[in-house]
């Protein structure tokens, strides 16, 4: 799996790509601004994932996110900052990217959440991700992945069972029956399956 970091923190790049190369099937590639981040993805080969730096030089607010999501022609582009101010995780999404990572995620959790996105999935942390009231409740609330997640749910399979039946990683399932459960309005995973059941959604 492919990853372009781009950051201009020297030390947090570092380490990241440090702690990605540490799992298996990773490699990473590093650079410190947009225009180097251009550059690299417009050199090939394609990347599985992009991850751009909010406040980097170059970036220009959303302006710059915008410019990698078209440049990267379907690789899924992802943002990351220290920083969270209200609606940035609602923009990030309104403007085609994968995905929103907090610096102040934890190793393990940044690792699965860049699986995730690479997979093809959007991420935003649990505590970011606000559904509108017009969609709690609804049926389209859900993607069509976690309506296939949630059926497993409600068939009482483990997450191991699922990720195999999805050709899926087991991370990559207990991070949709998080985000199942988040909007829902369900406790725990036997309590998704319930309502889902109620609202015949499975």
């Amino acid at each position: 799996m492919r990853i372009l970091i781009a950051d201009d923190h020297d030390l947090l790049r570092d380490v990241l790509r440090s702690y990605l190369e540490a799992e298996s099937g990773f490699a990473v590639t590093t650079v410190a601004d947009l225009p180097q981040a251009l550059a690299a993805i417009a050199a090939g080969p394609a990347f599985d994932l992009v991850l751009l730096d909010y406040a980097m030089p170059g970036m220009n607010g959303f302006a710059g996110l915008e410019t990698a999501i078209a440049a990267a022609a379907g690789t899924p582009v992802a943002l990351m900052s220290g920083l969270a101010p209200a609606g940035v995780p609602e923009k990030v999404l309104a403007c085609g990217a994968a995905g929103y990572l907090p610096k102040t995620l934890p190793a393990r959790s940044v690792v699965n959440a860049i699986r995730f996105m690479a997979a093809g999935e959007t991420y935003v942390p649990l505590d970011l991700a606000r559904p509108t009231p017009a969609a709690a409740g609804s049926d389209n609330v859900l993607s069509p992945r976690e309506r296939e997640v949630l059926t497993g749910l409600c068939a009482g399979h483990a997450n191991k069972e699922i990720a195999r039946d999805l050709g899926l990683r087991e991370p990559t399932i207990k991070l949709h029956v998080k985000l199942i459960c988040r909007k829902l309005g369900a406790r725990n995973r036997t309590h998704a399956a319930m309502i889902a059941r109620e609202r015949s959604l499975c």
